[in-house]
């Protein structure tokens, strides 16, 4: 029998001329005319290939699984449940009367020990194969027998979708492959593509009725929801799994490296939830560095009694950055190595350097640190190191020299003086440091993020210690090519210095626009999405593979709500703090006026001074 539509259409009703419609008559004519459900849901136009379906602009291949593995445990379907492609997914599941089976069972069993036997009779080598399918149904017919297992027939279908035939083969083969690593054995729907689609759409109807026999632990199996767990014996509490209420607590460096990449818009609380593992991260003996662009920490540093390090033309704090990092490895020329971040920093200082501007500015440098003694010899790497002011004085040297020295004159003589020309009077002593650039104008700031960077990553190649640096609005320095590749050579050997890093940005686009800010999302094991700008989702969602749901999530979450990424698992997430991590955590102007007065309030009872610094006092649970 044809299907029936959806909508039943009535045909328009005819008016005669001249005489007004009636109510009923009007609403006909309207209806007649009018959008229908399947209008509404069906595609512009739909090509049937003989292996693939093309839907409007979207080709699709639904792929059925024909064969199984003997044994299977829980969740093992997980490979295709956080594959990083849409998939759609359709299982059938088909009881069986047990009498009839116990029937077919029989028959069976007889067949295969017949077979046994006269393997034996003919002296030929017993079948494995033979053998293991008859120790299987001579189990099953026992627990049938027993009432301890029921028997299905299961179908399974996965369909694949793409925006090019040429990415349709390639997931598809993806598809397969991970099919193959699970021994499951895989076939296209050829010549049926039209039925095989239809089996995985939302209408419950199973039109290829490829099946195959399964007991009741094995169909337990496929139960693809299982709850996700992100709950480990060790690490800090990063927040509540929104999918089941359990808590996600998870040490970042038993992964194969602990980096760390937090994406979210503005104030959607991603300092709030970083700051929090700071702190949970500290109590278990871990050292904590930050690059601060925008007084984020300030509140949280003084609190717990950490080092605020504050760069600005007043401030007394300087890193020199041609200072040697002290550190010898075998089989690396330390002088060729800082000359070459050298390069980088003037780089990001004078924009693109021609060749010979390079080899100038190499062989200046080269000079530089020969007039105060150093050389390739690690022994002389004791000597104080030039400023960059012995640099400017060696470039004013030589005619052709003078253009680049031109170019570095406001940071030696000019309006800049002072910040970046002298030696260094800050050292890393402290469990918590945060370095500030807050107080360096706009030009300035990238500049500065990236000495503080290289100043760290010398100190962090000196000893081997278990240590976080975050580094806040890494945007900046995505900005500049030379400073994208030192983030990234960071993030790729920070494991081997037992360091984890934290890079947090809310200019998303900014940062994936560059191959190698995606790289570092590739390099970072944890991955953090909070709440999301409409216009950035797109692309992360094309980033991190994520499905309309979890698109849905990011776009609705509320302040501290997002999705926690720990390797192969993801969960949705809520960030919670306690009422003594919280007004260290906070950034809320609102909420920091009101702890600042409750304070002052309880020191005026206490008849204390009522004039309390811009810190929160020391919490106890540090």
């Amino acid at each position: 029998m044809a299907e029936q539509p959806l909508v039943y259409s009535p045909p328009p009703v005819a008016v005669p001329a001249g005489q007004p419609a009636t109510l009923p008559q009007l609403a006909q004519t309207i209806a007649a005319g009018a959008v229908s459900v399947q209008d509404i849901i069906a595609p512009p136009s739909i090509d049937v290939d003989f292996n693939h379906l093309k839907i409007g602009e979207t080709f699709v291949r639904t792929i059925f699984v024909s064969g199984y593995p003997r044994f299977v445990g829980a969740n093992w379907l997980s490979p295709l449940i956080n594959f990083n492609h849409t998939l759609t997914l359709s299982m059938f599941y088909y009881p069986v009367e047990s009498r009839g089976v116990l029937d077919d069972l029989r028959r069976k069993l007889a067949e295969m020990e017949a077979t046994v036997k006269e393997n034996e009779k003919s002296g030929r080598v017993a079948d494995p194969t033979v053998e293991a399918a008859l120790e299987d149904a001579r189990n099953l017919q026992e627990q049938l027998v027993k009432g301890t297992e029921r028997f299905f027939q299961f179908s399974f279908y996965i369909t694949v979708s793409a925006e090019s035939i040429e990415e349709l083969d390639s997931v598809t083969k993806k598809v397969e492959s991970t099919l193959g690593s699970l021994l499951l054995l895989s076939k296209h729907a050829t010549l049926r593509m039209e039925e095989a689609f239809q089996s995985t759409i939302p209408t419950c109807m199973d039109k290829l009725k490829i099946m195959r026999n399964m007991d009741t632990t094995s169909i337990a199996t496929t139960f693809p929801l299982t709850s996700s767990e992100l709950t480990a014996n060790e690490g800090i509490l990063y927040g509540i799994n929104e999918h089941n209420g359990s808590l996600i607590i998870f040490d970042r460096f038993s992964l194969e490296n602990a980096n760390t990449v937090v994406f979210a818009k503005s104030g959607a609380g991603k300092s709030y939830m970083v700051k929090l593992e700071a702190i949970r991260s500290l109590m278990f003996g871990t050292e904590v560095m930050v690059i601060d662009p925008e007084k984020e920490y300030e509140q949280l540093s003084k609190s717990i009694g950490g080092d605020y390090i504050t760069f600005s033309p007043t401030s007394p704090s300087r890193i020199n950055p041609f200072d040697m990092s002290g550190t010898y490895e075998e089989g690396e020329n330390e002088l060729a190595l800082k000359i070459l971040s050298l390069h980088t920093l003037f780089k990001i200082i004078m924009g693109q350097l021609s060749p010979s501007e390079d080899a100038l500015m190499d062989r200046a440098l080269l000079e530089t640190y020969a007039k105060r003694g150093i050389t390739q010899d690690p022994a002389t790497h004791q000597n104080p190191a030039p400023v960059m002011a012995d640099l400017y004085v060696v470039l004013q040297s030589t005619p052709e020299g003078k253009p680049l020295a031109d170019r570095i004159e406001q940071y030696v003589t000019g309006s800049l003086k002072g910040i970046f020309d002298q030696p260094s009077t800050v050292d890393i002593r402290n469990t918590f440091t945060v370095f500030s650039t807050r107080d360096l104008e706009e030009k300035v700031r990238p500049i500065a993020m990236y000495i503080i960077l290289d100043f760290i990553w010398s100190r962090i190649r000196r000893e081997i210690k278990k240590r976080i640096l975050i580094v806040d609005e890494a945007w900046y320095l995505m900005q500049h090519p030379d400073s994208a590749v030192f983030m990234y050579s960071i993030a790729k050997r920070a494991r081997k210095y037992y360091l984890g890093l934290t890079t947090i940005t809310q200019d998303v686009a900014d940062f994936l626009r560059s191959d190698y800010g995606k790289a570092i999302v590739t390099n970072s094991s944890l991955q953090i999405l909070l709440k999301q700008h409409p216009a950035a989702i797109d692309e992360i969602t094309k980033v991190f593979y994520l499905s309309e749901g979890e698109k849905r999530i990011l776009l609705a979450a509320n302040i501290g709500e997002g999705l926690f990424f720990a390797g192969p698992n993801h969960v949705a997430m809520q960030v919670v703090a306690s009422p003594e991590e919280h007004p260290l955590a906070t950034s809320s102007p609102k909420e920091i006026m009101a702890i600042r007065e409750k304070l002052e309030q309880e020191a005026g009872e206490k008849g204390l001074p009522t004039e309390v610094p811009p810190a929160v006092p020391r919490s106890p649970v540090v």
